[in-house]
């Protein structure tokens, strides 16, 4: 079964916007988990925007199911993880002033320095994921750099599957397939919503993770995040 990760960096967006404690972030984790999710996703970044280094540490408190940490691999944000030692950090090439990740990593092109730095996550334990787009190139070199599993990025996915072309999923198939052959865990996130993860989950051979956050929380102001986590796990499940 595809596990679903919530990732709240939303939440705090929203807190951050008045400068107190509302919505409590903490509290959301721990109802999300309640609700059913199976993992916590949180991206931090540099300008602490939205989540801030010291939540990292604060949601140790409360995550009692996966948590993942996002985020491009810079000396404060592997500091962070390896303080934190959550139970997955995904590894983003995301510049500091991006709105959102836009894009995965070129596994080939830093393939020493992923190397790296996968090696440092993994003596501490910690299981590491890379962001790459739908290209078997990239998948097999993420495989050569110790990492284990990666994070399709499927904002590509989902802009054409609203414009009613199913057959965007093809690559990402392609690229499930290759991580199994080389022996990559599979997970993906970025735009995945209600209207689209069924389809992309049921297409997609061992899809162990997606991780979602602005949907989720997009629908979970008309629909409720009880009531979303809900629909969710329905649409993973079957």
């Amino acid at each position: 079964m595809t596990k679903l990760s919530v990732n709240i960096n939303k939440i705090a967006t929203l807190r951050n916007a008045r400068g107190g404690n509302m919505p409590d972030l903490l509290q959301v984790a721990k109802d999300a988990q309640q609700f059913g999710a199976e993992g916590i996703t949180i991206h931090p970044r540099p300008d602490e925007r939205h989540i801030r280094y010291q939540d990292a540490f604060d949601l140790l408190k409360v995550v009692t199911t996966e948590y993942n940490i996002e985020g491009n691999p810079i000396p404060k944000f592997v500091d962070l993880v390896l303080q934190v030692k959550p139970t997955q950090v995904t590894l983003v090439p995301d510049a500091e002033d991006a709105i959102t990740s836009n894009a995965g990593w070129d596994t080939l092109k830093h393939k020493d320095f992923l190397t790296e730095v996968v090696a440092e996550f993994k003596r501490n334990g910690i299981r590491t994921s890379l962001f790459v787009d739908p290209v078997e190139a990239m998948v097999t070199a993420a495989a050569a750099t110790g990492a284990d599993r990666v994070e399709l990025y499927t904002e590509g996915y989902a802009r054409e599957y609203a414009l009613g072309n199913k057959g965007a999923i093809a690559p990402y198939v392609r690229a499930a397939q290759e991580a199994e052959k080389v022996g990559l865990g599979l997970n993906a996130g970025h735009d995945l919503s209600l209207d689209n993860v069924q389809y992309f989950r049921k297409q997609i051979p061992n899809l162990l993770e997606v991780s979602i956050g602005h949907a989720l929380i997009c629908e979970a102001l008309y629909l409720g995040l009880e009531n979303v986590i809900q629909l969710y796990l329905n649409k993973l499940a079957n």
